[in-house]
């Protein structure tokens, strides 16, 4: 996903960064070690794990005493990371690398490295139907995918266009985002084939996704502040809803039957899902100005955001874009949503 500093810059200038909706469930914050930028979370609600990418490192949180437990470390540009506990093993992008990072569940320990062949590795995704991990490549504009058991390359899939998050249906199918050409595709996991190509009408720039396997929705997240309902098997538009600005997460709680999206603008929009084609919002809860990704915790239904505080932008010189803003040393953290 894009760095967040450049819209952070352009809401603070418009002075729209205030509070929707205040609410005082994000009052807890976990502190954690390290001022570099970060992007995806993943919890491992079994195991009692939430996993933040956070620049050269993974933080590591025990989900049930909120202290971190430890880091996967070092990385260069940590994106994505994927989770499969049945290997005992995860799978980190490094995106100033190219490489994807294998590592140890129980331990931490790094295992492999692996070699994309790609530019800048994003959104990195495990599929359980045929056990292989994918690697979504942003500016190579394709997918490399792994056998996660060997490590033997699979092959290589053409996307057409610059890939950002995805999902799978655990069936078979997995389902990414190409942010450039406003459109959802639909993968074969097996014959690694694009199957389908959705537009997504006037929605523009799809960055969060999110399934309900289900119900065979997915939830795009999409920069022109919609959020787009699609059935995941013939591409259909059954919703859309209007979100936050600068959104980069969506994910779907089947136990509360919750979908949720975070936004740059320091946003969570909650919608209840009734059925499968019909959602009502029901909540905006303030977080953080930069709060753009969580991940839930299914077992306590608690969310969680990557923050941290910004110092004052300096001034740009002459001609040049205007300067981004760095971290308050000390300031990154997660902050902690209650159901």
């Amino acid at each position: 996903m894009k760095n967040p500093l450049p819209l952070f810059i352009a809401l603070l200038g418009a002075g729209l960064l205030t509070a929707v909706s205040a609410s005082p469930a994000a009052a807890e914050k976990i502190l954690l070690p390290g001022d570099g930028g970060w992007d995806y979370l993943s919890v491992d609600a079994e195991a009692r794990r939430l996993y933040i990418t956070h620049g050269d490192r993974v933080n590591v949180v025990n989900l049930d005493t909120d202290t971190a437990v430890g880091e996967v470390a070092p990385l260069s540009g940590a994106h994505g990371v994927a989770l499969a506990p049945e290997l005992g093993r995860g799978f980190i992008s490094n995106g100033k690398t190219g490489f994807i990072t294998v590592f140890d569940l129980k331990t931490l320990a790094i295992l492999a490295l692996w070699q994309t062949g790609g530019n800048k590795p994003d959104a990195v995704l495990y599929d359980p139907a045929t056990r292989q991990l994918f690697s979504f490549n942003g500016e190579s504009e394709n997918a490399t995918v792994f056998d996660a058991v060997t490590g033997a390359l699979a092959g290589t899939v053409k996307l057409g266009g610059g890939p950002e998050f995805a999902a799978t249906d655990a069936a078979g199918h997995v389902f990414v985002n190409i942010e450039d050409k406003d459109e959802t595709l639909r993968l074969d996991a097996r014959s690694l084939a694009v199957t389908a190509r959705w537009p997504l009408a006037s929605a523009h720039a799809p960055s969060a996704l999110a399934i309900d396997r289900a119900h065979h929705r997915l939830f795009v997240g999409c920069r022109s502040q919609t959020l787009v309902v699609l059935n995941s098997d013939t591409g259909a538009i059954v919703a859309t809803l209007p979100i936050g600005k600068g959104v980069d997460a969506a994910t779907y709680d089947p136990v509360r039957a919750l979908v949720r999206v975070s936004n740059g603008d320091g946003t969570l929009n909650v919608f209840h899902q009734a059925d499968a084609d019909h959602y009502t919002l029901v909540e905006t809860v303030a977080t953080a100005p930069g709060a753009r990704t969580h991940a839930v915790d299914l077992k306590t239904g608690r969310v969680f955001l990557a923050s941290a505080q910004f110092e004052a932008a300096p001034p740009a010189a002459p001609g040049q874009p205007k300067a981004r803003p760095a971290i308050k040393p000390g300031t990154f953290g997660v902050l902690v949503v209650q159901p």
